[in-house]
Parts: C-alpha cells; sequence; structure tokens
C-alpha cells in the first residue's frame, strides 16, 4: 500500500514533493538517464515553471488517463501553462483539491449526480467549488479532444445557481472624501492611490493595465493601451484621448513617484510593482489596503470598497452603455450591463390621459 503523502504535497502529480522551497521529481528506479542522471529532479521553484519543465521532458500523448487525477496531471501539464499567470495559480489550487476529492476515480465512472454531491460537500467554499467544477469540465472537454471518451460526462446537464453581481456603487461624495485625505508625506503612497483613483475613474483601465503604463505608453493623442486579458485573443488597443482631467490625473501621478522611472506607478526603486512571472503586485496590494483601511477610519465613508467598484463607478458614470463598454474595453455590452452598471436607472413615467 503506497505511503500517505504529506500535506504540502497533496495533489501534486505522482512522485512529485515540494521540499525546501522548491519542486521536485522522485526518478522512478531505471530512468534517471532522461533526467540527466539524478534520483531527484529539481523540476523548479513555482509551479508553473516546474509543470513547463516536466512537460518538456515527459511524451505524455503517448500515456493514456485512466483516472481523473491522471487527466487533470496532463491537464495541469498542457493546458494550464498557457493560461496567464494568475489564472494557473488558481487552477492549481483546483486540482489539488479536486484530485484530493476525485482523483481515484475511473474517468469514465464520474456522473453528473457527482458533481452535484461535490459541489454540496463544498457549499462552505461556494465561489471556489464552482470554479473548481469549471476547471474540472473544462479538462473533461481536453479529455474528449485527447480521445480518452466519446463524450463529455456533464456538459449541459449541470444547472447552477448564478452568482450575484456585486452592486456597491461609490458615490461622488465618496471619491471627494478619498481625494482629500491627508498624506503624511509630499510624495509617496497616499498622493500616488489618489493619482491613481483619478485615472480609474477617468479610464476604466483594469489594476493590470495600469500598473503595467510606461512613459512611452503616454503619447502626443493620449495614453495607448492593449488590455493585457484580450492580447491573445482580439489584440485591440485602445487610445484614451487626453482630457484637462486626464493630463492633470497622469501628472499629479507622476510627481507623487518615489523616484523617476519608466513607470508612471512605481517602487522606491524605481520598478513597477507587478511581476509578470506570477501576475502579482504585493507591494501595490500592501499599499491600496493600508488606503482603504485609513479611509474607513478618518472619513465618513461607512462601506469598504474595491478596485473593481471603482472600474464600475467608471462604466456607471459613462452616459452612455456603449461609452461604457468602450471604457471598459469589453467585448460584449452585456457584461457591461448586467456587472458594471450599478448606477440607479432614471425611469420617466407616462403622461397621465385622465386629466
Amino acid at each position: 500500500m503506497p505511503r500517505k503523502r504529506n500535506p504540502e504535497n497533496a495533489g501534486l502529480p505522482a512522485r512529485w514533493r515540494l521540499y525546501h522551497g522548491a519542486y521536485y521529481y522522485q526518478v522512478p528506479p531505471g530512468s534517471e538517464g532522461r533526467w540527466d542522471g539524478k534520483r531527484q529532479f529539481k523540476l523548479g521553484t513555482s509551479l508553473p515553471e516546474a509543470y513547463k519543465e516536466w512537460a518538456r521532458r515527459l511524451e505524455l500523448n503517448q500515456q493514456a488517463a485512466s483516472t481523473i487525477a491522471q487527466l487533470l496531471d496532463r491537464y495541469s501539464l498542457e493546458v494550464v501553462p498557457e493560461k496567464k499567470p494568475t489564472t494557473q495559480a488558481h487552477n492549481a489550487v483546483a486540482i489539488k483539491r479536486l484530485k484530493a476529492v476525485l482523483g481515484d476515480n475511473a474517468l469514465d465512472m464520474l456522473r453528473p449526480q457527482n458533481v452535484y454531491q461535490y459541489i454540496e460537500a463544498r457549499k462552505e467554499s461556494g465561489t471556489a467549488a464552482r470554479r473548481e467544477v469549471e476547471v474540472l469540465s473544462h479538462a473533461y472537454t481536453k479529455a474528449v479532444e485527447w480521445g480518452y471518451l466519446d463524450r463529455h460526462p456533464f456538459k449541459g446537464e449541470i444547472r447552477l445557481k448564478g452568482l450575484k453581481s456585486r452592486t456597491r456603487y461609490i458615490e461622488d461624495a465618496e471619491v471627494v472624501e478619498m481625494l482629500a485625505l491627508e498624506p503624511k508625506r509630499k510624495a509617496g503612497s497616499v498622493l500616488v492611490i489618489q493619482a491613481y483613483i483619478r485615472i480609474k475613474l477617468l479610464t476604466g483601465l483594469r489594476r493590470g493595465d495600469m500598473l503595467r503604463l510606461t512613459m512611452s505608453d503616454l503619447k502626443e493623442d493620449g495614453i495607448h493601451v492593449t488590455p493585457e486579458k484580450t492580447k491573445d485573443s482580439s489584440g485591440k488597443s485602445l487610445i484614451y484621448e487626453w482630457t484637462p482631467d486626464l493630463k492633470a490625473a497622469v501628472d499629479a501621478a507622476k510627481a507623487a513617484r518615489p523616484r523617476i522611472s519608466n513607470f508612471l506607478f512605481c517602487n522606491r526603486l524605481g520598478d513597477g510593482y507587478l511581476d509578470e512571472e506570477t501576475g502579482r503586485a504585493g507591494g501595490w496590494d500592501s499599499m491600496w489596503r493600508n488606503f482603504v483601511d485609513r479611509v474607513m477610519e478618518e472619513t465618513e465613508i461607512k462601506e469598504r470598497f474595491t478596485e473593481h467598484d471603482l472600474r464600475a463607478k467608471c462604466a456607471s458614470d459613462a452616459e452612455t452603455l456603449e461609452h461604457a463598454q468602450q471604457l471598459l474595453a469589453h467585448a460584449d455590452s452585456r457584461t457591461t450591463k448586467r456587472v458594471y452598471r450599478r448606477k440607479a436607472e432614471r425611469v420617466k413615467p407616462l403622461n397621465s390621459k385622465f386629466e
């Protein structure tokens, strides 16, 4: 009987282990020649890096998957690395949980009721459970493509209640309070965040696209942006044309930087906040949390707000749905309307016919 795996290794592919901050593969006896003669082969210090190295050395296409765990292993190697860094991290967590519960089951034995049972068992983490089922469903779609199955066992047969969209609308008076918060220094985090808020409310740009802005993106006719989210699909570029307000907001962001940098938003070393490898921006997130904490403590604002709420305010304040869709760079206006247009709609009553 195989030895029970340590908690930190649960959900990882067979023969993998996490050791001293890196992922290692325990090479099967006799296969050392394919792994540089090593018995313990270091795959990488991050999951995406480890998956890529493992995929490079294994010929998985010739191996048939008979269990859900084996399918998810191949999905981890061939599909997950093609996604954005943040999505890769979320998928890795989802796959770990799926394998822990369903991994030993035969690939062709999964039924819709099993999926419902999985969701019920994870009902305390409803949103996460739904995301995990989405990963499982896509993995089964690939299983059909790879020839493991003739049909998807539960696609179109699962009906889940939709998640309610967030409805928080930031009022103009709340923005005034945010921007009136007194900085403790002539330059630094508060002024940087306030300039960031001004630009966000004028353009609706996503966090990642904002933090990627460089001086070369600020051209004579406006701010040139190719949204990262759609760069590999539509590849559409946008130009946010200069207005006096937008110019003033960008100038404020330049002045608030801790040092001159090629990035519009930079840390004390002049580097950008976003780690392109992982998609994370830890330093920026800490600054944002501290700013929101101060706003909640020192102003009359009673309800917490997020960056998405600011993006939604931009969409809500646009005069038309079409303009809001352009600002947010959405391919489908239905997303703009359902998720981001949060201001109450004004409706004129009919004129009376009886007076």
